[in-house]
């Protein structure tokens, strides 16, 4: 079964999960890594990396000088942090088409509400820059970027309304299970639901666990998640990882736990169709 790791640009947290020989490997970007320097090293660990992975995805940084890196960054309001998202996220689309990797994009984090109407005066018209900004840089390299979903209500998964916009945009998608398991209060019906609206468009999978309160990033099994029901709804062609906390980021073993635990209910799921 497919098995994907995740890393910072680290040379020890890499080796840590290339002895395991995923299948695929993300690389978890800061703004660090898009100075001079950091953008030499992060190269060089792409290169690195891409001689033993066939599949490699570039995670967006999250946050610029602690900021948010949020799309619906309104330029005439913070042109600084709005000009890092875009050209940022640009470079990497770039960059994924050039080595035939993912760039993942969040269409939004988690932002309360009056953050967000800091920026624009209605959440509708923070949504409707979301969605512009996505289809500008999807247009940069339409098959070497994903979008992901967060804890928002400009951009996330769960609500079949705003998942209808999605479809109707063509977004190549990436599926977090936590963020929409959190979006919709923990209910795994509404997840099972959202999976299955969304299935074709997937391209790659965050698997990690939730309570269903807070982004709490548990390992498989150790949250509310009906892991049981959600393995049949992934998207076989899709790639996946997990993104779990880790108590030592030098060693993985909470990836490696959840891995066990998702092959296991795949093993006994295949048992139970041969008898």
């Amino acid at each position: 079964m497919q098995l994907g790791l995740k890393a910072s640009t680290n040379k020890d947290q890499i080796d840590d999960r290339l002895q395991y020989h995923p299948d695929v490997f993300e690389f978890h970007l800061t703004d660090q890594d898009f100075t001079t320097d950091g953008w030499e090293h992060f190269l060089k660990m792409v290169s690195y990396v891409s001689d033993q992975v066939p599949h490699i995805v570039f995670h967006h940084p999250m946050k610029w000088h602690d900021q948010r890196c949020e799309l619906y960054t309104n330029p005439r309001v913070n042109p600084e942090l709005y000009a890092f998202v875009i050209q940022s996220a640009a470079r990497l689309i770039k960059l994924a088409a050039q080595t035939n990797s993912y760039a993942l994009v969040h269409g939004a984090y988690k932002s309360a509400i009056s953050n967000i109407t800091t920026q624009w005066p209605t959440i509708a018209a923070a949504q409707d820059a979301v969605f512009n900004e996505m289809e500008r840089l999807r247009e940069i390299a339409p098959e070497h970027v994903v979008f992901e979903n967060g804890i928002s209500p400009v951009y996330g998964y769960g609500n079949p309304e705003l998942e209808n916009r999605i479809i109707q945009a063509n977004l190549p998608l990436a599926f977090d299970i936590s963020h929409a398991f959190i979006a919709v209060h923990a209910d795994n019906d509404a997840l099972i639901e959202s999976l299955r609206h969304l299935k074709p468009q997937v391209k790659h999978y965050h698997l990690v666990d939730s309570m269903g309160q807070d982004h709490d990033s548990l390992p498989l099994g150790k949250g509310l998640v009906d892991w049981q029901r959600v393995v049949n709804e992934l998207n076989p062609t899709a790639s996946r990882i997990y993104e779990i906390n880790l108590a030592d980021q030098r060693h993985c073993q909470e990836m490696m736990a959840s891995h066990q635990y998702l092959t296991q209910i795949v093993a006994e799921k295949n048992n139970q169709t041969l008898v």
